[in-house]
């Protein structure tokens, strides 16, 4: 990029993988292989972008994250967890190092997004409920994560760094009622 563009300004990473396995069936492979994709991954593009960002004085970094792991948890997704953890983690202490080069580095946490991959393999019924979940009651959509990395990438948020941005239509906001009012819990 930088030798054809002769800048690079703007890193994005958005790789994920997130199978559905449990603790006791997760084997070491499976787990580093979400590992070596969601976190090692990230890790890797800051690196490969620093140099030029030093040279520029200048750059943007946005990591996809997720509300699962910082936020919420579901069962069969511990390492899908650690690892969306863990980007915010690296982030904030990348922040810390990229800073005296005007480097920010970001992150968005999206809750239930209504990708294509959902529409193809989930019933209506799941989508439906995941949609109940949500204070909005829809599910977001890959525009409204979209423009939160805009967001972290542009000027406007040059003063900015080593935070996040949750896309979640509310779903980390509300406290269970059966936490709050014991007769929910009946």
């Amino acid at each position: 990029i930088f030798a054809e563009m002769g800048r690079l300004d703007i890193a994005v990473a958005n790789a994920a993988i997130y199978p559905n396995t449990n603790i006791a069936s997760i084997t070491p492979d499976e787990w580093d292989s979400v590992m070596a994709v969601n976190l090692r991954g990230p890790f890797l593009l800051a690196k490969a972008c620093l140099p030029y960002f030093q040279r520029q004085r200048h750059g943007r970094v946005v990591f996809l994250s997720s509300i699962t792991g910082a936020r919420v948890s579901s069962p069969g997704y511990s390492h899908y967890a650690a690892s969306k953890a863990g980007i915010l983690g690296f982030m904030r202490t990348a922040a810390l190092e990229f800073a005296p080069w005007n480097v920010t580095l970001n992150a968005v946490e999206p809750g239930n997004i209504l990708t294509e991959g959902v529409m193809e393999h989930q019933s209506q019924s799941f989508v439906d409920a995941q949609c109940a979940a949500v204070p909005l009651r829809r599910l977001g959509t890959p525009q409204d994560v979209a423009h939160a990395v805009r967001f972290l990438a542009s000027d406007e948020a040059a003063y900015i760094t080593g935070q996040s941005i949750i896309v979640d239509g509310g779903q980390t906001l509300p406290e269970m009622s059966t936490a709050i009012l014991p007769e929910a819990a009946r």
